[in-house]
């Protein structure tokens, strides 16, 4: 009988120890599909960053009928990453999100024109049709037409929008004057489609000075009221941003990770290389705390919108350091 209790007890001790030393879960989900976009979380997945933090990180790819904000709001992910004008109007809208960190230091949105189209500035939009991504992602452009004057709903004083898809067709197919592009993705599609750089007019919203922030973590406030969640949040973004730092310094293999993590096998080592290594260029500088001047330009941006803004007040609570300060302590 005394044997018996003590193997009970062994077994039980036994159990105890596997369960407080059992990793938290964290489920991430992406903005878009698994791509050098999102290197820095596989980075951290395959390098162990996340095991040294005593987390077991799901990471779930998106795609163009995910929208980031709905999966989170329905407890299909602990984190999200979205850009920051999706994430401010789902907040207003009653999702109310935070930021808890920026990897991404500067915008890669840009609209790519035929240079056949005629237009070599801004003001050259006028009586084009121009090619804007929806599900968040028209936000920062509806805010530039507006400050320039344009109205959206076409005819000679404004611009033609054309509901682009998540590919190039619009340009390639003449079907709009510019399209939506981000400098480490579309750009480079329209280029091994074959057009020529020379024959393409590009202008980022970066210099433009209308560039919002984009790929930023965000979680629900009420869950940073939960000590526990707080906590596994540093320990997150800290082995994030280390894989961050890691792919920034080792581009090619950080893309060779990426390629090992796409299911869909419809990636190429070619693409998904000089992808990171635009990527970086966004990335670097970055510690992961959100710059407030940053911050400050997309709402003002954002609230820029005459009649109808993306937002219509600026935003409280929208952002946190108390993560980031945390996990750069250590």
């Amino acid at each position: 009988m005394k044997k018996l209790v003590m193997g009970l007890l062994a077994g039980a001790m036994a159990l105890a120890a596997a369960e407080a030393s059992a990793a938290d879960a964290v489920t991430l989900q992406l903005k878009w599909v698994t791509q050098a976009q999102f290197a820095g979380y596989f980075v951290a997945k395959d390098k162990g960053f996340y095991t040294e933090e005593n987390l077991d990180v799901t990471i779930l790819p998106g795609g163009p009928d995910i929208a980031p904000t709905q999966v989170i709001a329905g407890g299909g992910a602990d984190v999200v990453i979205d850009w920051m004008p999706s994430a401010l109007a789902a907040r207003e809208k009653g999702v109310p999100l935070v930021n808890i960190a920026q990897p991404f230091a500067s915008s890669g949105l840009m609209l790519t024109c035929a240079k056949e189209s005629g237009i070599t500035k801004p003001a050259d939009f006028k009586g084009k049709t121009l090619g804007v991504w929806f599900f968040g992602n028209e936000y920062p452009f509806l805010s530039w037409m507006s400050q320039l004057g344009l109205s959206t709903e076409g005819g000679a004083e404004g611009v033609s929008v054309v509901k682009q898809g998540f590919n190039v067709d619009p340009l390639l197919q003449k079907q709009a004057d510019c399209i939506s592009t981000m400098t480490y993705n579309e750009y480079w599609q329209v280029i091994d489609a074959g057009i020529a750089p020379e024959d393409l007019v590009t202008f980022k919203y970066e210099e433009q000075g209308v560039a919002t922030l984009e790929d930023g973590l965000y979680v629900l406030e009420d869950n940073l009221e939960d000590p526990a969640f707080v906590d596994k949040m540093v320990r997150f973004v800290r082995a994030s941003m280390k894989g961050w730092k890691w792919a920034e310094e080792n581009p090619d293999e950080a893309a060779m990770i990426v390629l090992e993590n796409d299911e869909t096998g419809a990636q190429t080592e070619t693409h998904q290389k000089r992808m990171m290594g635009e990527i970086a260029k966004l990335t670097a500088g970055s510690d992961g705390k959100l710059d407030e001047a940053a911050y400050q330009r997309t709402v003002d941006t954002l609230l820029a919108g005459g009649s109808d803004p993306v937002i219509t007040k600026a935003p409280e609570g929208a952002f946190t350091h108390e993560i980031t300060d945390a996990a750069l302590a250590m």
